[in-house]
């Protein structure tokens, strides 16, 4: 399972997989779809399928002379799993967070203007 996960962070890893895996939540798509919003050759995107492929977060197949990719969302359980084990650090609530900086920075004292 560890070389596993290593395969799914190390796709996750990189901005351009993360927003190809964005796109397929939409819906399957041709590789040609999924290149063109990117500014890189089709052969950059076939590796960066690849990849995805071999961490089991998307399949591919061909119909036809087009090869399509689909989203495995199930290669991301494991992974939510691993990182739910992480469950007993609260998610930062950032109006608290912000409000808490505030009475903060009223209440200390300003720069002493003999320090400069």
């Amino acid at each position: 399972m560890d070389q596993q996960l290593d395969l799914v962070f190390a796709a996750l890893a990189d901005r351009t997989r993360r927003t190809i895996l964005s796109m397929l939540l939409e819906d399957d798509m041709a590789v040609t779809d999924v290149a063109e919003p990117f500014d890189m050759s089709l052969a950059a995107i076939s590796k960066h399928l690849t990849i995805l492929a071999n961490a089991g977060l998307i399949s591919q197949e061909k119909r036809g002379r087009v090869k399509w990719c689909k989203l495995e969302p199930n290669a991301l359980r494991d992974a939510s799993i691993w990182m739910q084990s992480f469950g007993q650090f609260e998610a930062v609530n950032l109006d608290a967070f912000e409000r808490f900086l505030e009475v903060e920075l009223s209440a200390s004292p300003g720069p002493d203007p003999s320090d400069t």
